[in-house]
């Protein structure tokens, strides 16, 4: 190969350096195409539209409430149907949710789809990213990402950011006969190289499979609720067969209900339980919060691409960070030139310093150095003789030869350390604990030598290092921190999340930064090299107990100590910007990419940081504990209707009654004591941490505030008609405004239930529920909506009736949330020592 390096552009296409290898012919193209041995890689869907609409269409909550809307629409009662429109709603949300995460899912690709130079036929010509087949001859430029994997035939000083592949920050020059992957960026230089896997088979591919599989997190709140409906659905059926028979036969039985039409009247009844024992406004109001969540973190550079994850932010325990793009920013920053006892005068050193850095092509340290001395004021010297960085020398080597002003004649290098050190004759420990002192400290340590005397003749042909060469100075660079990374840690170590940064960097290295910003308070951080890690899960998951910083670590690794921490029940937040972190990402819990992530990785992430700043992680934890928090408020006085609705369903079963208000009514009292309050509370501000057991402590809240409703209807059902002197089986007045009082009595209890939710009332909590009751009772008061809702406001005895079963309603009220949570206590105290006393034998 000849070593012309002109790169004068020929028409459309740039001239490269003339070489002798020719390429793939036409015909041998042709056949590698018809052999599917091209870089095109098939895009299957996550989910289709189809899948989508059927799961969130055909669920068992849409069941019920569209069998119950049916029955109420054929018995002709369309007001008492309107709960339905909750289906319309709650289906909406979740296709639109989920279509957006198969859109997200479908567009994933690592790769940067564009045009490449290939060599064909002894030319160079442009062919689509697609278009290259295996055995392709390709020019890798600076700038270009590498679409396929491949082997460098020949290199002029390629050097690659293999950071996203790899996790190593530092960039890596190549040497003819490496090995380059899909999905690393070419930084500076050029090379030509032999593709050895296109397509599926390359390595970028081969992550994006594994990251395209479609997984739907698991929500506690989802789940919890998804338990209480399959619990009602065998609740339900037999209870709903067992209402209708009760209800044909307050109407006179089979034969005379559907002479006489009054059939309906025992459809829409039985209704009225079932529609009250399903939690329909939960549902609805989960999804609902999700999504203002989602917009309320939207408006602080924050975008959540899976709802249900907003959940997950407020169970996290344990934070993974990966340290490149989320506590540094990836860039390098130049600190300091150290003088050592060898260095005459330090000026002369810095510029030498930066004659050394100031090559055609210097690599990222390179660029840091002459950053912070052009700020000193420093220029480069002319008419210098060079020898450029080499990866296999290790070092870069400028001749100041008649140029007094620049420094003294001779010979100034710079490069790795031990490298430099190694090859002098004089050997300076002092200098070597010196540097590995600042190595230590997590900075990058570069050594600055001079051999004085004339300049060799052959230098620039046949570089050597001169071992009567004199160490002069230390040059410090390290990588720059964010700003926002010590206040978060901080944050996070407060609320009892584990942080721990795993990386593919040295160890020593992330272990020092990770104590410069706080990663685990006044302990140093233990750090720890991933190559010495166990492979056993069970073993993995006891070595990081006591790690807090892990180094060299592969992308499978990140999977697996996910993997790990999972067998600890841990919950599990990955962060990263890298393909290399898109596997664990997509195992962690959560997995939140910042904004200049690779596309794969912010494609799989629940949580994307737009703006990349890692100081937002702590609103988007904040604003999960407080959906979590306001939500298990809230399901409170969702399963306190399913508690009551199905005692009253037994009640009306036993003593074979017609039930005792309609579902129009609990339509009206559920917007006024639940619904609308609960959306409001689900708002509130609320920072308590998760504890785990949502569903046991909502059971227990809602049990005895069921049970009090449940008795005070029932009462007011079995003793007002006597106290009335009301034949509520023939007389359809006195049904209804029997079934009015009746409702009236749940109107009340309802908001006794709102305001034991909603304490302390010293807030604007208190005014919520006096407002909630208020307007109940005004609406009662309208006629429009009184006729609507079937209220009617009794008078004279009637009224006195019903002030009777109100206070009967408030003692129950008093007496079962006093007493409730004492024999709860003791029968919980009770089977743990059972339990205990089991275990022991």
């Amino acid at each position: 190969m000849s070593e012309t390096t002109n790169m004068a552009t020929h028409g459309d296409v740039p001239r490269m350096p003339d070489v002798e290898e020719r390429g793939l012919t036409q015909a041998q193209v042709a056949d590698r195409v018809e052999r599917g041995q091209t870089n095109a890689v098939k895009s299957s869907t996550s989910r289709s539209l189809a899948d989508i609409v059927r799961a969130n269409v055909f669920t068992l909550f849409n069941g019920i409430i569209l069998t119950a809307m049916v029955m109420v629409l054929v018995a002709g009662s369309w007001k008492d149907a309107v709960f339905g429109f909750v289906i319309i709603i709650n289906t909406g949300i979740g296709i639109v949710t989920e279509l957006r995460a198969k859109r997200t899912l479908d567009r994933l690709s690592i790769l940067v789809a564009s045009d490449y130079l290939v060599r064909r036929d002894g030319r160079d010509v442009d062919v689509p990213h697609d278009g290259i087949v295996l055995g392709d001859l390709l020019w890798l430029r600076s700038g270009e990402q590498v679409p396929a994997d491949a082997t460098i035939v020949e290199t002029w000083g390629l050097e690659l950011d293999e950071s996203m592949i790899t996790g190593e920050s530092r960039t890596v020059r190549k040497q003819d006969g490496d090995t380059v992957y899909s999905g690393s960026t070419a930084v500076s230089g050029m090379a030509l190289v032999h593709v050895t896997a296109v397509g599926a088979h390359s390595y970028a591919a081969t992550l994006t499979a594994q990251a395209k599989v479609y997984k739907k997190n698991v929500s506690d709140l989802n789940k919890g609720i998804n338990t209480i409906l399959k619990f009602m659905t065998f609740l339900v059926v037999p209870l709903c067969v067992l209402l209708i028979v009760t209800q044909m036969n307050t109407v006179g039985g089979w034969s005379a209900a559907l002479a006489s039409g009054e059939w309906r009247q025992a459809v829409v009844s039985s209704v009225a339980g079932v529609v009250g024992m399903v939690p329909e406004g939960l549902v609805l109001l989960t999804s609902l919060n999700f999504a203002l969540a989602a917009i309320r973190l939207a408006r602080k550079e924050t975008l959540v691409q899976d709802l249900d994850s907003v959940e997950t932010l407020a169970r996290v325990d344990c934070l993974n960070l990966d340290k490149t793009g989320t506590i540094t920013d990836g860039g390098i920053v130049y600190d300091d030139c150290v003088a050592l006892p060898g260095c005459a005068d330090k000026r002369h050193a810095l510029q030498a310093l930066y004659d050394l850095a100031n090559e055609q092509s210097p690599n990222g340290t390179g660029r840091a150095v002459l950053a912070g001395l052009d700020a000193q004021g420093l220029t480069g010297t002319a008419g210098l003789k060079r020898v450029p960085f080499s990866s296999a020398r290790k070092w870069s080597a400028v001749a100041f030869h008649d140029a007094p002003e620049a420094g003294p004649d001779g010979v100034w290098y710079m490069g790795a350390p031990e490298v430099l050190l190694s090859a002098l004759s004089t050997p300076y420990p002092d200098v070597l604990k010196q540097v590995d002192g600042y190595a230590n400290d997590g900075m990058r340590v570069l050594l600055v030598a001079r051999a004085a005397g004339p300049v060799p003749a052959d230098f620039e042909t046949d570089p050597k290092l001169e071992a009567d060469a004199e160490p002069v100075a230390i040059v410090l660079c390290s990588e720059h921190i964010r700003d926002d990374a010590e206040p978060t840690l901080a944050w996070f170590r407060e609320q009892g999340v584990r942080c721990r940064i795993i990386s593919g960097d040295n160890p020593v290295t992330v272990g020092a930064i990770a104590g410069k910003v706080g990663l685990t308070g006044d302990r140093k951080p233990v750090a720890m090299d991933a190559r010495k890690l166990p492979q056993d899960v069970d073993e993995l998951a006891r070595v990081l107990e006591g790690v807090d910083v892990l180094g060299r670590v592969l992308p499978e690794q990140k999977k697996a100590i996910v993997q790990a921490l999972h067998t600890q029940r841990h919950v599990v937040a990955m962060t990263g910007d890298g393909v290399n972190d898109a596997l664990a990402i997509k195992e962690a819990d959560l997995g939140i990419a910042m904004g200049n992530a690779a596309p794969a990785t912010k494609a799989v992430a629940e949580v994307v940081l737009v703006d990349s700043k890692f100081s937002h992680l702590p609103d988007v934890v904040a604003r999960g504990r407080q959906v979590m928090a306001n939500m298990e408020r809230v399901a409170s006085l969702f399963l306190t209707k399913t508690v009551y609705s199905a005692l009253i369903s037994f009640g009306v079963v036993l003593s074979m009654i017609p039930f005792p208000y309609l579902p129009r009514h609990i339509s009206y009292i559920g917007a006024l004591t639940i619904g609308a309050p609960a959306f409001l509370l689900a708002l509130a501000p609320n920072t308590r941490r998760y504890i785990p057991g949502f569903l046991r402590r909502v059971f227990a809240f809602s049990l005895p505030c069921g049970v009090a409703t449940a008795l005070a209807v029932l009462l007011s059902a079995w003793f007002i008609p006597k106290m009335m002197g009301w034949d509520v089986a023939t007389s359809a007045a006195d049904l209804t405004a029997w079934r009015s009082m009746c409702a009236t009595v749940l109107f009340v209890m309802g908001v006794y239930v709102l305001a034991r939710v909603a304490t302390p009332l010293d807030s604007w909590r208190g005014w919520l529920v006096a407002a909630f009751a208020a307007a109940g009772v005004v609406g009662m008061c309208i006629p429009f909506i009184a006729r609507f809702f079937a209220f009617q406001l009794p008078g004279g005895k009637g009224l006195l009736a019903l002030g009777v079963q109100i206070v009967i309603a408030t003692l129950l009220f008093a007496l079962s949330v006093w007493l409730f949570p004492k024999f709860l206590t003791k029968a919980m105290r009770t089977v743990i020592s059972q339990y205990k006393r089991v275990s022991r034998r």
